[in-house]
């Protein structure tokens, strides 16, 4: 009789489990916990239900709760792998990356077969910078499946952030014919470093959404908001912290005009409770911290506010929530600053640009309308720059010799610009090339592709991280800024403007190849801006050569710093307003989105 009862106990926990799996496929969390709770209290070994709650719990981004449960699921079964790979992403959702880490390698351990514990493996090596054993792992799943979603570009961007460009023709030539074919074979980010192609970037992004966004539907609107006396704006980003992008809108959020906006933050990532972050929560009007809220409870907070226009500050990049807007967070959603080009998608009804980065005959590549201002970017009237004497006798430069430098990240170097760098260096004997390096591999590998292409590796000096009042004052040490491309210094470039350092950039056709050269249009130094190689390299050889060139250059810098575009901070205020205005009106006649300005 006992053993009967004990049969049936196990049936129904059993059924109550496999009930609580098609609850949670419907989404229907709270009531599927209820269900594994069932099956859990008939059978408190049963493994597969604690994992079941994990689940749950995590799907709702309650991941301090979930992780419990995957533990307890493990010390019933030793050998579970899903639990030990959820419990792994669970920690790494958590910031616990060296903890996720080993619960990835025991996964492996077990079998090496599995394709994600693999790549998530190496997603977490790469936050812990140990980017060689990241590569390793993401190598093995290609050799798994060389089709799976994303991997070919996270590969391939890795290697860039190493300045690896071993096989690097080959790569690129594949990745293309991919992206051609409509494949999901790299998140969009990766290609804005390596194809100067607006196809490329409006298909890749346009199957990415699609792929992302697979059974996601815009929630229902209860009722259209009335007008109200103040448009109520709300900015959604993971880098409401020091961040480029914050460091360049801290002064738009604390000087909105409050008389026509009421000023929200939405914040998708942690609290760093660095400096900028304790400035950022007191320059917006209401500071809300999101990060552990479902994408439901997200959508269902901004309603309850009632936000007007949503302008998201990440799109593609890491830590973002593109699935919100696909939800609808706001009857106007906007892209600006974070993602330097189109998302691909209808849910986001403005790009914010102006008619350098998106000329109006090419704004078919983009699915969003655009909103022009007179200047994209924007930026700070003041920077605290560090009274420490940046010298070149401390980074072995000679002092009659000529610095070129760029400090943009290592991963936007392509082989091409390396390639112009040291025909450059070549041509002007008493030069040297100041590069930021992230890592230890590119200082490495850079020294060895430029012994391939004839210069000594002593020609390269290499600085390492600062704070920002130090990086801003280390320019002084350089008198040209090389720029990157196909993907542009941004904030970078408007650091070396504002120190007073000339930046010579190559324009492409892609949003992220012309930032550059619409912040030199912004500063009335178009003569910076060039349209190929071969009249970038020549240009560079021409200031590098003639000093009074250089002189006049920085001259005329120093003039336009104070009356140009570029860092009237009030006047861009103004101008963006005036488009979320414009925006505003329309939306409340009822009229679709279109291009603005």
């Amino acid at each position: 009789m006992l053993s009967k009862c004990i049969r049936n106990a196990w049936v129904y926990a059993n059924a109550y489990y496999n009930r609580g799996n098609a609850l949670q496929e419907i989404k229907q969390y709270e009531v599927a916990l209820r269900s594994y709770d069932q099956a859990i209290a008939l059978d408190p070994s049963n493994a597969e239900a604690f994992n079941g709650r994990g689940v749950c719990l995590e799907k709702q981004r309650k991941y301090q709760s979930a992780a419990p449960q995957y533990l307890k699921a493990i010390q019933l079964n030793p050998s579970y792998e899903i639990a030990l790979f959820n419990l792994a992403n669970s920690l790494q959702a958590l910031e616990n990356p060296k903890s996720a880490l080993e619960y990835y390698l025991r996964v492996i351990e077990q079998n090496n077969n599995n394709i994600e514990a693999h790549i998530n493996c190496a997603n977490t090596l790469r936050t812990l910078r140990q980017y060689d054993q990241a590569l390793v792992h993401y190598q093995w799943a290609l050799a798994l499946d060389p089709n799976a979603k994303f991997l070919r570009g996270m590969a391939l961007h890795l290697k860039m952030m190493m300045c690896d460009w071993s096989n690097y023709d080959d790569e690129l030539a594949l990745l293309a014919q991919e992206i051609k074919s409509g494949q999901v074979t790299s998140e969009p980010f990766p290609i804005l470093s390596i194809y100067n192609s607006l196809q490329y970037q409006l298909d890749l992004s346009s199957a990415y959404q699609a792929d992302k966004f697979k059974g996601l539907e815009p929630i229902p609107w209860a009722t259209k908001y009335s007008k109200k006396d103040k448009i109520r704006i709300a900015y959604y980003s993971a880098d409401f912290r020091e961040h480029p992008v914050s460091l360049l809108l801290a002064e738009l959020f604390e000087k909105h005009d409050r008389s026509q906006f009421e000023v929200f933050a939405f914040s998708l990532g942690a609290n760093t409770n660095d400096p900028m972050r304790q400035r950022l929560e007191k320059a917006f009007d209401h500071f809300i911290d999101v990060q552990h809220l479902s994408d439901a409870d997200i959508v269902a907070l901004s309603r309850k506010y009632e936000i007007d226009i949503a302008i998201d500050l990440g799109g593609y990049t890491a830590g973002s929530r593109s699935e919100i807007f696909q939800l609808r967070v706001a009857p106007i959603q906007v892209s600006y600053i974070g993602y330097l080009g189109t998302m691909g998608t209808p849910c986001i009804d403005y790009i914010i640009a102006d008619k350098t980065l998106i000329p109006p005959q090419l704004s078919p590549f983009y699915a969003e309308n655009i909103a022009y201002l007179p200047s994209y970017q924007a930026n700070v009237s003041t920077r605290e720059i560090a009274t420490r004497s940046f010298t070149r006798s401390e980074y072995g430069i000679p002092e009659n010799h000529f610095v070129f430098c760029c400090f943009n990240n290592n991963y936007k170097i392509t082989p091409a610009v390396f390639k112009s760098w040291m025909h450059i260096l070549k041509e002007t004997p008493d030069s040297v090339l100041f590069l930021y390096a992230e890592n230890q591999w590119v200082q490495s590998n850079l020294e060895k592709v430029a012994l391939e292409h004839g210069v000594a590796k002593e020609r390269l000096i290499f600085g390492q991280r600062l704070s920002t009042p130090e990086y801003l004052a280390r320019y002084r040490v350089a008198d040209l800024f090389l720029d990157t491309f196909p993907y542009n210094a941004g904030t970078t470039a408007s650091d070396a403007l504002w120190m007073g350092v000339p930046v010579l950039t190559l324009a492409g056709e892609t949003f992220s190849s012309k930032m550059a050269a619409s912040l030199l249009t912004a500063i009335d130094m178009p003569e910076l801006i060039t349209n190929t190689p071969a009249q970038f390299e020549h240009r560079a050889i021409e200031i590098a050569q003639n000093r009074a060139l250089l002189s006049e250059l920085k001259s005329k810098l120093k003039d336009n710093k104070g009356k140009a575009k570029l860092f009237d901070t009030l006047q861009f205020i103004q101008s963006l307003e005036s488009c979320y205005l414009a925006m505003y009106e329309r939306d409340l006649n009822d009229l679709d989105p279109m291009d603005l300005g």
